[in-house]
């Protein structure tokens, strides 16, 4: 089977779009060329025509004058003059039957045979009666085959004119179908085209996603089918790379907590003096001791959980979710700390308050979100949670009444185990792994988060695709 790549895939449709937008306009010139041709021809034999007969009404004319002055005077000189105008005539008969033209061949054998018989008239001298009368005719006959060529002419002229309007029609419909034909090569090339791209597009921000669960194969030209090989290829080794990683960060972990757990407790033994009393030096010591053994297992901790946060964004399960009840679900986690530090509270949702969402990681995003929004509030603050939907998109804003997050700071507190350097109201417990936490499940989500000035306080505001 042959594949083509994307260039020359590109190259085979505009060929085609040339063959059928130039094939339909070299059409429309041979049938323009065509009808100029005959209308050509048509013009030169009705000028040709209407030449002649003017001239054998001319020669008639003078057929009649030389008749009857011979008549009239006996006069050889005049029967030499009749007899070379008819002759001259009769010429000009043959030549306009030369353009045979059906209506008038009677009229012109017509006046062949007046003609000839009006010299036969004169030549035997009988009643110069007869002789006006065919030549009377032979002015009739000359008017008659003016108005015949008139009306040939017209005739003409009205054939031409249904053979353009045919012809227009034709290419009317030549033009269409080449157009409709083009539109579907472009339409057609679209599809093999763009949608390899597009398939390119999701399976980069899959593999930026830290996503390599789903094999990549992409269609259309060679080219982009090797690319999508090259892509799987990279993904298998993301993966056996983030597989290599994840397992390297538990055998670290497991080999940390190891050791750790036998310093608190001697740690603890030595609080308890246990081994013996201390002195207050010796107890300010251990008391430094245990700060750190416990500063130390919190961050293996949040370790372990950023790095089981960073396995469960690899999959998204979306299901249709009531925001209200969620928000509900969450308020309600954190209902002893908001009334502890008597916070006031206030949301503002859609009437549809419906989407598909991962209900889980969304739960989670606006925990930490709210966490951190009560840490930080002074006590009796007002907290807000505002939720709208805008064209496609799903708006999430949780704006607190705390010290804020400095400017230096708003680049980098997304990174983990950063925390910024405005402190907080209450001691913090965190080892700043939170936020890194929302930036991984939203992107997992097709979302972001960002920091928007606020004149008071931290203004998070999170951006959703609303499915």
């Amino acid at each position: 089977m042959i594949r083509l790549s994307f260039r020359q895939g590109m190259l085979l449709g505009f060929v085609v779009l040339v063959l059928l937008l130039g094939g339909a306009a070299l059409q429309s010139w041979r049938v323009v060329e065509e009808l100029v041709k005959q209308s050509r021809a048509g013009s030169e034999q009705a000028i040709q025509l209407t030449a002649l007969i003017q001239e054998l009404s001319q020669r008639t004319v003078d057929i009649e004058r030389s008749a009857r002055q011979y008549m009239v005077l006996d006069d050889l000189i005049f029967r030499q003059g009749f007899d070379d105008h008819l002759a001259q005539s009769l010429r000009v008969v043959d030549r306009l039957e030369k353009e045979n033209i059906e209506s008038l061949m009677p009229l012109l054998s017509g006046w062949r045979m007046l003609g000839e018989a009006v010299g036969s008239v004169l030549e035997a001298q009988n009643d110069r009666n007869e002789i006006s009368h065919l030549l009377e005719r032979l002015v009739e006959l000359n008017d008659q085959m003016q108005l015949a060529a008139e009306h040939w002419m017209k005739g003409q002229a009205n054939r031409l004119l249904d053979e353009l309007e045919s012809s227009r029609q034709t290419l009317g419909m030549m033009i269409a179908l080449a157009l409709l034909g083009a539109l579907l090569v472009a339409l057609a090339m679209a599809w093999w085209l763009i949608r390899p791209v597009q398939q390119l597009e999701k399976v980069i921000g899959r593999l930026g996603s830290n996503r390599f669960d789903q094999a990549i194969r992409v269609g259309g030209p060679a080219d982009l089918r090797q690319l999508g090989e090259r892509l799987d290829w990279l993904r298998q080794r993301l993966a056996k790379l983030e597989a290599e990683r994840e397992q390297a960060l538990r055998h670290v972990s497991h080999e940390l907590k190891t050791p750790l757990t036998a310093l608190k407790e001697g740690v603890a033994l030595l609080q308890d003096e246990v081994p013996g009393p201390l002195d207050e030096n010796q107890k300010e010591v251990v008391g430094i001791l245990q700060h750190n053994v416990a500063s130390l297992q919190r961050q293996i901790e949040s370790l372990l959980t950023l790095n089981a946060t960073a396995q469960a964004a690899r999959s998204v399960h979306r299901e249709h979710v009531d925001m209200r009840t969620l928000i509900a679900e969450v308020v309600q986690r954190r209902e002893f700390h908001i009334r502890s530090r008597q916070l006031k509270l206030n949301t503002k949702l859609p009437a549809a308050s419906v989407a598909l969402l991962d209900r889980e990681k969304l739960s989670v995003v606006l925990d930490n979100l709210m966490s951190n929004a009560i840490e930080f509030s002074p006590i009796a603050g007002e907290i807000q949670l505002n939720i709208t939907r805008t064209e496609g998109l799903l708006l999430f804003d949780c704006i607190d009444q705390g010290p804020g997050v400095a400017v230096e700071d708003q680049l980098r507190i997304f990174e983990p185990f950063i925390q910024g350097q405005r402190p907080a109201s209450v001691p913090r417990q965190g080892s700043g792994v939170g936020l890194s936490i929302v930036r991984e499940l939203l992107t997992a989500m097709g979302g972001d988060i960002s920091i928007q000035p606020s004149p008071r306080g931290a203004h998070f505001h999170v951006r959703l695709p609303d499915e």
